[in-house]
């Protein structure tokens, strides 16, 4: 790994930790998202909290802190297999955030972010799977879980060498939502419009 990388790397993390959602919510005096709904300080939670306004200032900060860094890297001509670490180190940033006491969201707009460099096909894809899945069943953590499913797919359909890195970043999104997967099961899942149950 080259010193280039490992910053980028380091950098990528340090941005991931800033949150957009708690940052967001303070400047327009919502509740913090960390306290309300789901107690996760992403768009959704947001949304439930604060309205559409501020959950769409969160989504795409959020997707910034991934494509920042990753499309820094792809400028810099860094290798597939490393923008894929840079990718995770700004969604491991968002999960896990240094400057809020590494309690953070899910990673998935951080990692949609870190995938529109690879192109708008990708981004296309992702994001039309994310609202189909969204729309039709009304949990947006399914929707998350399916579009990680099926984003090294369309990656390996569109630029196959970077399949790797972004099957390595889905990984992460899955194990982030394992709580919500038990939920999805139990039948305890909060739909869009619903609150978390108890």
């Amino acid at each position: 790994m080259t010193p280039l990388a490992l910053l980028m790397i380091i950098a990528a993390y340090l941005l991931g930790s800033i949150s957009s959602a708690v940052l967001i919510c303070r400047v327009m005096r919502l509740p913090d998202p960390r306290t309300v709904g789901s107690n996760n300080p992403g768009a959704t939670n947001v949304l439930r909290a604060g309205g559409k306004k501020a959950a769409i200032l969160v989504l795409l900060c959020d997707m910034l802190k991934g494509t920042i860094p990753v499309w820094s890297g792809y400028a810099l001509g860094i290798d597939p297999i490393l923008l894929g670490f840079i990718g995770i180190a700004a969604c491991l940033g968002h999960i896990y955030p240094i400057f809020f006491h590494f309690k953070g969201g899910k990673g998935v707009a951080t990692a949609l972010g870190a995938f529109a460099p690879i192109g708008f096909e990708l981004t296309g894809l992702l994001m039309g799977t994310w609202l189909v899945v969204a729309l039709v069943f009304r949990y947006s953590s399914l929707a998350a879980l399916v579009t990680s499913l099926l984003a090294p797919l369309y990656t390996w359909m569109i630029k196959p060498q970077y399949t790797l890195p972004v099957a390595m970043l889905c990984c992460l999104i899955i194990l982030r939502h394992h709580q919500n997967i038990r939920r999805l099961f139990d039948g305890t899942e909060p739909k869009f419009g619903e609150k978390k149950s108890a």
